[in-house]
């Protein structure tokens, strides 16, 4: 192959040609940054945090970088022991109000129709707490669910995915005005909003632009492949309490990407780089099409304005590309190898190919089902991830390091999902190392098979 057009090849597949051979590529992520839902990611004072979807608690992660947050430790900064309001917790968004921090999330006793919306306030200035519980919030006695303040010619509304007319669910977006960070003002007002379909609207947020404030919310139900996002948006000057002042966008503005393999995008939060200069979008994102709410993965990618003022999402990028760390990260020393890579030995019978196509890392990946083959990654660093496909005809896989004990991960999933986070090392000690992935020969009851992969290996 001449020697440009493999420069070109390299370029495209946005990877430092040191990168296959274990080199820092201490500029670049890949996707995802977090293994949960529904993302509330922003960068303060020197670190970014994201809270996400947890069921029975509030959990915080926290990173310098955003290419080392996927292996940051969770810490959990609220459990509740009020049985009416520490089950089915949802959706945490943070605000920051003067020298505290909030976190509006949703929760229920363990029944969906009677979820309702709540607030916590940190004791100081750190966006991880201690949090005490502070208000109930916005409860106008029916189903409420992911309520977040917004701020439109200096002041405060709380917006939120309620029932629509004869209808159940978050059928309907609302929003009241708000006279603290803890309480609504008044009565409530409904936002028509379009959507594609009849069932969702849900996961109002808002971003701002040049004293516009745009509404952007989620559709079509989180669960299926056609989860997406659709814009209203309000002039500078309107009453947001006026709901024909709100302008209705054709949609849908962020959107399934069959090529890229991405279904469901959508549940969303906006944050800066940390220099000020680019927009980006976190989003939760599955790589199946399969109506399911598992899966569902934190992703995040730049997006730009268009000439009219209004924002440009784009198409959502594969899981495994390659992207560039937003502008005044500083980096990390982070690198990616792929299954084909040489730092990857393997023993007993493999297979290799490509047609597990966009749910694969580079489009490929090995497997195995014989019992006592292995996988051998060498590779320098402080930890090492391991992404691949689950499938149905999955075994279980023992993990090891540097010959220490082994670790049982289970391989199978009732679907076919690509590049999931199976398997996080402890901490190392900085140098080189040695992780084992041996096939037992072992399944689960459901599972058809005890086939292993090996496909993306992330290091850091």
């Amino acid at each position: 192959m001449p020697a440009v057009l493999t420069a070109v090849l390299i370029a495209l597949m946005g990877v430092f040609p040191g990168a296959a051979a274990g080199s820092a590529a201490t500029r670049t992520f890949r996707n995802p940054v977090n293994p949960s839902a529904d993302p509330s990611l922003m960068y303060h004072d020197g670190n970014y945090y994201v809270a996400t979807t947890r069921g029975d608690r509030i959990g915080i992660w926290k990173s310098p970088s955003l290419a080392t947050l996927l292996s940051a430790p969770e810490q959990v900064v609220w459990r509740d022991s009020d049985p009416s309001r520490n089950t089915q917790m949802w959706a945490p968004a943070f605000r920051h109000v003067g020298s505290r921090w909030y976190v509006y999330y949703t929760a229920s006793d363990g029944v969906d129709a009677n979820h309702r919306m709540y607030v916590l306030e940190s004791a100081g200035d750190d966006p991880m707490g201690p949090y005490t519980f502070k208000a109930k919030i916005a409860d106008f006695g029916e189903y409420a669910i992911d309520g977040e303040p917004i701020t439109h010619n200096g002041q405060q509304y709380f917006v939120w995915a309620g029932p629509g007319r004869g209808m159940g669910g978050p059928a309907q977006l609302y929003i009241a005005r708000m006279s603290n960070p803890w309480t609504v003002t008044g009565g409530r007002v409904a936002i028509p909003a379009d959507g594609g379909c009849t069932e969702v609207r849900e996961g109002p947020t808002p971003l701002y632009r040049n004293g516009r404030t745009f509404l952007t919310y989620s559709t079509c139900d989180t669960g299926k492949p056609d989860y997406q996002l659709w814009m209203k948006s309000i002039a500078d000057g309107a009453d947001p309490m006026g709901a024909a002042n709100w302008r209705q966008h054709p949609g849908p503005v962020f959107s399934r990407n069959d090529s890229t393999g991405v279904w469901g995008p959508g549940h969303h939060s906006f944050f800066r780089s940390p220099d000020g200069t680019e927009d980006w979008i976190a989003y939760h994102g599955k790589n199946t099409s399969t109506y399911t709410y598992d899966f569902r993965t934190t992703r995040v990618q730049k997006f730009t304005w268009n000439a009219d003022g209004t924002p440009s999402f784009g198409r959502p990028l594969a899981a495994g590309a390659t992207q560039d760390l937003p502008s005044g990260d500083p980096g990390a020393a982070t690198s990616v190898i792929n299954d084909f890579d040489p730092q990857v030995s393997y023993a007993g019978t493999w297979q290799s190919g490509s047609g597990c196509g966009n749910q694969c890392f580079w489009s490929n990946d090995h497997w195995s089902g014989e019992t006592g083959a292995t996988a051998t990654v060498t590779f320098t660093g402080t930890r090492v991830a391991l992404l691949s496909v689950r499938d149905r005809g999955n075994g279980i896989a023992a993990i090891s390091v540097d010959g220490g004990p082994e670790q049982r991960v289970d391989y199978y999933s009732g679907i076919r999902v690509g590049e999931q986070l199976n398997y996080l090392s402890p901490v190392l000690p900085r140098g080189t190392h040695t992780l084992r992935v041996r096939v037992t020969g072992e399944k689960n009851p459901a599972s058809g098979s005890t086939v292993i992969s090996m496909d993306r290996i992330e290091v850091y």
